[in-house]
């Protein structure tokens, strides 16, 4: 028997369907209408965002890890990556093959939820909008798109495939579920959902129990691989932690023996003039010589190469190497040459 619209579902949900549409077709609007950020040599490319990713991505960090130290293949991972949000925003928005696209929509924010889940400097962001995403996935693939739809269009033209059972399952229309199981199948989904949001909460914010935690509000930086030799002093650093829309500045360098003695003692000015073949980065984010600093971005990495004769005519021992950034935070690694 056909349902009465009002307790038709796909159309009760068409305020929820199309804000989701226009979320992720949106993406593919500013990255190629509003502005360029496909290109790998202006700023703001896409690229550089999802190198923000890497430091604390849960699962799919190898995958991220992979791309961002393969510039080729990162692009074309970005630009496949805008192209599906772009085909997944407007058909949802449309109505047309809802439940494939509902699919769509709750794989990127899946991919959303695990990569950046763990940025946000207010209110958690990236984590909202993975959490959100997916369960507005999940539940429109139940809901289909209901009156106001191309799906709906379609099935009223009696066009052929519109009477496939693959249509009820990838358009919209009544799922072929047996209705004693339907429920059942609705609520194992929604635990799973609610137990991922409550898990993913924890493992990037302590939201459930503990200690609350932001990685997004103040910078950090690992310092490893620390070496003196003839060749002057080299060391890797990584920016973990930290606001993702700008890099942290680090005004001093210094390496100081036991007795607390400066032996190098690099400033801002020494920094900002430091030279970038010194600098090796790793990722497509790099660490870079800034106008009064060294700046690092979220996620970057790179092998920094001191050269210098007081460096180099050491007598051997311990040595401190510490990085202080402009907040007044500093990192210390200990080297012994």
């Amino acid at each position: 028997m056909k349902l009465p619209i009002k307790n038709d579902a796909g159309l009760l949900a068409l305020s929820v369907r199309m804000v989701i549409g226009w979320t992720y077709f949106s993406a593919f609007y500013r990255r190629i209408i509003l502005d360029n950020k496909l290109d790998p040599e202006v700023a703001g490319y896409i690229g550089e965002k999802f190198n923000h990713f890497l430091p604390h991505a849960l699962g799919i960090k190898p995958i991220i890890q992979y791309l961002v130290e393969n510039p080729d293949a990162l692009w074309l991972a970005m630009v496949g990556f805008t192209i599906i949000e772009g085909i997944v925003g407007l058909f949802m928005i449309l109505g047309l093959f809802t439940r494939l696209m509902s699919i769509g929509v709750f794989g990127l924010a899946m991919g959303i939820l695990l990569g950046s889940g763990w940025i946000g400097t207010t209110c958690l962001d990236e984590w909202q909008i993975g959490v959100l995403g997916i369960a507005t996935g999940y539940m429109l693939f139940f809901t289909g798109s209901g009156k106001y739809s191309m799906d709906n269009y379609l099935m009223k033209k009696n066009y052929a495939f519109t009477k496939k059972k693959w249509f009820a399952w990838l358009g919209s229309g009544i799922l072929p579920i047996r209705d004693r199981i339907f429920p059942k199948v609705v609520l194992v989904g929604a635990l799973f959902i609610f137990g991922l949001t409550l898990y993913t909460n924890q493992m990037f914010h302590g939201g459930v129990w503990g200690t609350l935690h932001n990685k997004s509000v103040k910078p950090k930086l690992e310092i490893s691989e620390g070496q003196l030799n003839a060749n002057g002093l080299s060391f890797d650093v990584y920016r973990t932690e930290g606001v993702d829309v700008y890099g942290a500045w680090m005004i001093e360098i210094t390496l100081t023996d036991t007795q607390g003695n400066k032996v190098i003692d690099y400033q801002p000015d020494d920094l900002a003039g430091i030279d970038k073949n010194l600098i090796d980065n790793y990722y497509i984010a790099k660490v870079k010589p800034g106008k009064h600093s060294l700046v690092i971005p979220l996620g970057a990495k790179a092998n920094l190469n001191f050269k210098d004769d007081v460096i180099k005519n050491l007598p051997k021992g311990n040595y401190t190497l510490k990085i202080t950034d402009i907040s007044g935070a500093n990192w210390e690694h200990t080297i012994t040459k």
